[in-house]
Formats: structure tokens, C-alpha cells, sequence
């Protein structure tokens, strides 16, 4: 059975040591820490390994729920607030979070959402069939019918939500998943960078480069992110021609 790691941040101790009881009743979930304060999260998540799952409350002192989801999007492959206020539905919808549980639910509404998020990533990475050159996924253009995608034909991926838009030299493909989850099978290639929160590009589809932002050979424009500055401007010191000095 796989299991997933994952944290809370939450100001209230009360609220932890509640989800931490809820958490020791879900077999594959290990708690790896719990957290008070936002800033001390947002630290160790900017320093540290990926995490399966974060559990995050809004209303909290010096930096809400929503601002940290955030910076902290691309640390966690599932985030879902657990927060006593409604009215941040359309907020949490914003920032990509997969699952929004209202205070005070349950043990069963807790594990099921838990299984429910889990069990589509399973069903996600049964439908990829990966090789040395290519996989499949389904389209929702073309009414889910399992669509070829060659690596090398991949322009960029870029997230849609709950959706990955794949942009590739001759189409467009739409697919259920997440740009975490499809970055998992482009990471294994060498190709394939990101300098944007919501986009994975293809190194050789880039055209050229003015300031951070990045044209694709596709007309797409890419800007870099802040969080992704330096990953940029360590791949240009790498890839940069530069002339010699004239003696």
C-alpha cells in the first residue's frame, strides 16, 4: 500500500491535534509535521522535499490560508483547506486546491475525500502508458478517446485547473490531471523545464528569449516566475554563447 506524506498548518492547536487523531485512523497517510505558524511552513516547504499532501487552514495571523497556498502550490502534489469559513470557496478554486472540507466534518467525510483524491491519481497514472518515446492520455476534445503524445512533439504542458492543456507541434490535448502529476513523467526526461507556475515547456520548441519572457515556437509567451528566477538564470549562464575578449 502506498503511502502519503503530509502536514498541517494551522494556528489553532485545538484544530491540529483534532486532524492529527483524524489522520492516525487513515492507514496510508503519515503525518510528517504539524505547523502553528504559516511562515515557518512556507520556510521549511520552500527548503524541503515534495510533499503528497497539505491540509491547510485560512483564517491565520500575518498570512492567510490563501496567500501561502500560493507560494506553496508547487511543494505539494494535493492541497485541501480544512477551515471553518464557506465563503472562500471561489478563492480556493483559484489557486488550484483539490478538495475544500468545511469545520467541523467528520472522520468518514475526512477519509473519503482523502481516498477520493488519492484513488483518481492512481486511475490518472493507470491511463498514461509510458515508453521510451511517448504515452497516452485522454482527451476531453476528443470525448476521452486515448490520444498519442510523442515527448519530443511537446511544446509545453500547461495547467487548466483540473486540467492539463498539452500544446504539441501539430494539436492541442486536453487531459484530466494535474501539471504535478504530468510533470512526474516529464521530469523523466531531460527536456523538459519550468520557469512558471503553470507551465512545463520543452527546451528545444524554445524560439528566443527577451527579458523572462520566453516565446515558444508555437507563438505561446511564457513569463518567468519569481520562485523560478534562478532556475532561468542558471539555464541561461548554461546555454549562452558568449564572444571572447578581443586582446
Amino acid at each position: 500500500m502506498t503511502t502519503y506524506k503530509c502536514i498541517i498548518i494551522d494556528d489553532d492547536r485545538f484544530a491540529i491535534e483534532w486532524l492529527e487523531k483524524y489522520i492516525s485512523f487513515v492507514p496510508n497517510l503519515r503525518l510528517v509535521k504539524s505547523y502553528t505558524d504559516p511562515m515557518e511552513a512556507l520556510i521549511d516547504l520552500s527548503n524541503g522535499e515534495m510533499i503528497d499532501l497539505i491540509l491547510l487552514d485560512i483564517e491565520m495571523p500575518v498570512v492567510s490560508g490563501i496567500e501561502l497556498s500560493r507560494e506553496i502550490r508547487g511543494r505539494t502534489k494535493k492541497l485541501v483547506f480544512s477551515t471553518a469559513y464557506k465563503e472562500y470557496g471561489y478563492q480556493a478554486f483559484e489557486v488550484n486546491a483539490d478538495a475544500y472540507l468545511l469545520k467541523p466534518y467528520t472522520l468518514s467525510k475526512f477519509a473519503g475525500t482523502i481516498e477520493k483524491l488519492f484513488s483518481k491519481e492512481n486511475e490518472n497514472k493507470s491511463t498514461i502508458k509510458n515508453s521510451d518515446d511517448f504515452f497516452f492520455v485522454k482527451d476531453k476534445y476528443e470525448d476521452l478517446r486515448l490520444v498519442k503524445i510523442k515527448f519530443q512533439e511537446i511544446i509545453a504542458a500547461e495547467s487548466k485547473q483540473n486540467y492539463v492543456l498539452i500544446h504539441t507541434l501539430s494539436k492541442k490535448v486536453l487531459t484530466y490531471m494535474s501539471l504535478t502529476e504530468i510533470s512526474k513523467i516529464l521530469n523523466e526526461k531531460k527536456n523538459f523545464v519550468q520557469f512558471q507556475r503553470s507551465f512545463i515547456i520543452g527546451k528545444d520548441h524554445i524560439e528566443s528569449i527577451d527579458g523572462n519572457t520566453i516565446k515558444m515556437v508555437n507563438e505561446l509567451r511564457i513569463s518567468v516566475g519569481d520562485y523560478y528566477r534562478k532556475d532561468f538564470t542558471s539555464f541561461l549562464s548554461e546555454k549562452l554563447i558568449k564572444a571572447g575578449r578581443k586582446s
